[in-house]
């Protein structure tokens, strides 16, 4: 279901701004052994916020929990369970969840690592993926979130740098048991969280048409320093873009060619 219901999205993102080009290399401690979790992203004091959505058709319970251990029960009941992690900097958080599930360190390592490009990754019992999402911040500018998902057979686990996202709708959705989303499993759910952070690439690709044509309308009529500056501006957002939405391809084309038992029909 996820990969055949995801694989529209980024390729027409990927047309898109195929001209532009920008690459960055991958940060990581030197001399640090494979599967050692450090959290290579800002270093952040706050406390790390988890938050649980347990869900069938007929039932919803909401909570946020202060340890990473009130989460276990839900994850070993057979309703469907959707932990999300807000903040990566506190490692511990991150080994618990994997000592309880077995998730391999490899994973959990890449979960820390935040310029980990987009990928998708079958380890049989759980598939483990790695997107961008994408946000305009009013201070920052375009910047992108590392993050990463773990479905399961009835869970699914989002790990994020920060609070805030564009999962709001799904939320709401749950809540209120709207559309089919209750009555289905949690690759469904799985599914909706990447294509929600697909969707919002488009949202941030028109922002960039309005601001083009807005540009063009300057340069015919009155250009001036600011309009070069703000041209300048533009240029390196798409490019930045480009940088976040290409390796995405490969990521798709995984989630496409996957057998996993983890993936519906659909």
């Amino acid at each position: 279901m996820i990969g055949k219901s995801i694989i529209r999205g980024p390729e027409t993102i990927i047309r898109s701004v195929s001209r532009l080009t920008r690459f960055r290399k991958q940060v990581k401690p030197a001399g640090a052994p494979p599967g050692e979790l450090i959290h290579t992203g800002e270093q952040r004091t706050e406390q790390v916020r988890i938050s649980v959505i347990d869900y069938d058709q007929d039932q919803f319970e909401e909570s946020e929990v202060y340890g990473i251990e009130e989460c276990f029960t839900h994850l070993d009941d057979p309703t469907v369970t959707w932990v999300n992690i807000d903040g990566l900097h506190e490692v511990e958080v991150i080994r618990s969840a994997g000592q309880h599930l077995n998730i391999h360190p490899l994973v959990l390592e890449d979960i820390l690592h935040v310029d980990q490009r987009p990928k998708v990754e079958d380890h049989g019992d759980y598939l483990f993926i790695v997107i961008k999402m994408l946000v305009r911040d009013d201070e920052t500018g375009l910047r992108a979130e590392h993050v990463s998902l773990i479905l399961g057979k009835n869970w699914v686990l989002s790990f994020q740098e920060i609070p805030g996202d564009v999962f709001g709708t799904i939320r709401e959705r749950l809540r209120d048991a709207k559309g089919r989303i209750r009555s289905l499993g949690a690759d469904y759910l799985c599914y909706r969280l990447l294509d929600t952070i697909v969707d919002h690439y488009f949202v941030l690709l028109n922002d960039s048409a309005e601001k083009i044509e807005g540009l063009e309308e300057e340069l015919q009529a009155d250009p001036d320093e600011d309009t070069l500056r703000r041209i300048h501006a533009l240029k390196h957002e798409l490019l930045y873009l480009r940088k976040q939405i290409w390796p995405l391809r490969e990521a798709v084309r995984e989630l496409e060619q996957s057998e996993s038992k983890l993936q519906g029909e659909g």
